[in-house]
């Protein structure tokens, strides 16, 4: 009996073959870390960057790349940082950056320049770009006023238009007419 137990168990296996085999998954294409960049398209890397010159009194002084979104704390940084001693207060650490600027670290802003023929008019100031001392510098704008206007391109960025300016507290219609033509973004 025993005999006859091993035959039919031994005659299952290998009829049935002990079992199904396992089924293999399909082969899948390797995943890549970040999509291939098409050849001849920017990357997106090249558009999220800003050049700015920092000048002054900074250890490296020159032409930096930052991020976009970027302050100018992070361009200070880039620059090595500012010489020891040197005051920055001036400089609004916080504000956002655009591509193109250039920071005046421990060191005055260059005047305007005057144009060859005294008949032309002055070059305007830049709201986004000007310091304290520029703005203060412009018609019925003393140093509160700058400070509003500053203060103004810290919460809100950089202006879209001259006509932000009245948005800017203490510049009425009267006032905001007398900078109009002495101002640009």
């Amino acid at each position: 009996m025993l005999t006859g137990v091993l035959l039919l168990v031994g005659g299952s296996i290998m009829v049935l073959g002990g079992g199904p085999s396992p089924e293999r998954p399909p082969l899948l294409p390797a995943a890549h870390d970040s999509p291939p960049v098409p050849a001849g398209s920017p990357s997106k890397a090249a558009d999220a960057a800003l050049v700015i010159s920092v000048v002054g009194k900074v250890r490296s002084p020159g032409l930096v790349t930052v991020p976009s979104g970027a302050r100018v704390a992070d361009a200070l940084s880039a620059a090595g940082g500012a010489l020891d001693g040197t005051d920055i207060t001036a400089l609004n650490l916080a504000r956002k950056l655009a591509d193109g600027e250039q920071l005046y670290v421990g060191i005055a802003a260059p005047p305007a320049a005057v144009p060859a023929d005294p008949a032309s008019a002055p070059a305007k100031i830049n709201l986004n770009t000007a310091s304290a001392e520029q703005l203060d510098s412009l018609p019925g704008v003393g140093a509160v006023t700058a400070k509003r206007i500053i203060e103004w391109r810290t919460q809100h960025g950089a202006f879209g238009s001259i006509n932000q300016l009245q948005e800017v507290d203490g510049i009425g219609t009267a006032k905001f007419a007398k900078l109009r033509d002495q101002v640009t973004v």
